[in-house]
């Protein structure tokens, strides 16, 4: 980071995306959301899109994609909303993506993700699943489009989550072939990932006029639980989660910083830098059983965003 200085908005936990964007104007932009159809996906494309973007859905399953991209051009008026595959432990598919854009791309929202899968399983490529999807593959992908998005002077978001807290990148070892399986270590470890991407993405891009930053988008409930029982795990954490005082959020809320740094103006020149409840993070250097928030000073560390970048291409190139 540039100083030492947070910055702070008018926004906060409360805030919802749409009024994030309130008086934004984005026509004539265009933004791929990845796992745009599902939990804060949605609504974090129905955002960009009702402020005038044009939005791509980039989506495993097309399917089911298709129908919220009809509801979204019904409720948002604007009638460009697409619908894209994209499987990010495919490299083949990662790559068809990146060859059928045209053009300049100016919002690059990495939002799909896995947590917590309970057994090791690992890609094809043989990469521990919840590194090669949440990091690995949006690594990937965000590097395939780099000339779509220097010509677009493009915002790169990286969903992160406080889960990064749990782990830091384990370079010797990331795919568990020594250490025992963990899977919330696990999920920890490829959301720092996610971190350090966009911290080495804003330094190594920024002459291209690209900026990049990652966010924490608060505790929400949606199948992103899934692998960690569903609505059983929900409804057992409303009551662990509120007996420690944390208020969970709405899609809605939760999309709000995703879009703070994908469009506000209050963030035009800002990058390399991590957000929660629409403001920037304080780091911490130590985790306590009572730390809630803030970013692991790992994770901003600009020697390990480049040793992963370095790492990162290796492994998509083998």
């Amino acid at each position: 980071m540039a100083d030492n200085t947070l910055l702070t908005t008018c926004f906060d936990s409360t805030s919802t995306a749409a009024e994030v964007l309130a008086d934004v104007d984005l026509r004539g932009s265009r933004a791929v959301v990845t796992g745009g159809a599902s939990g804060i996906g949605i609504e974090t494309a129905r955002a960009l899109a009702a402020a005038g973007a044009e939005v791509t859905l980039a989506v495993r399953r097309t399917g089911p994609a298709e129908d919220v991209a009809a509801e979204l051009r019904t409720s948002t008026g604007n009638e460009a909303i697409h619908v894209a595959p994209l499987e990010l432990v495919d490299p083949a598919s990662i790559t068809a993506f990146a060859e059928a854009w045209s053009g300049p791309l100016h919002i690059l929202v990495n939002n799909a993700g896995v947590m917590a899968i309970g057994d090791l399983t690992r890609t094809a490529a043989g990469q521990e699943m919840q590194f090669g999807t949440n990091h690995l593959g949006h690594f990937a992908l965000t590097t395939a489009l780099h000339p779509a998005l220097a010509a677009g002077g493009a915002r790169i978001v990286s969903v992160s989550s406080s889960g990064h807290l749990r782990s830091p990148v384990i370079f010797d070892d990331l795919d568990y072939r020594f250490r025992d399986y963990d899977p919330f270590g696990a999920y920890g470890q490829s959301k720092t990932a996610n971190v350090l991407l966009a911290v080495h993405a804003a330094s190594l891009w920024a002459e291209d006029g690209i900026t990049a930053n990652a966010l924490m988008p608060g505790g929400i409930f949606t199948e992103l639980q899934r692998h960690v029982g569903g609505s059983d795990y929900i409804e057992q954490a409303k009551v662990r989660f509120a007996d420690a005082g944390v208020r969970f959020k709405t899609p809605e809320q939760g999309a709000a910083t995703s879009v703070l740094l994908a469009a506000s103006p209050l963030l035009d020149g800002v990058t390399g830098r991590y957000f929660e409840d629409c403001n920037e993070a304080r780091p911490i250097h130590e985790r306590t059983p009572t730390t809630l928030g803030g970013v692991a000073a790992y994770a901003l560390d600009p020697e390990n965003a480049e040793r992963l970048w370095a790492t990162s291409l290796e492994l998509i190139r083998s």
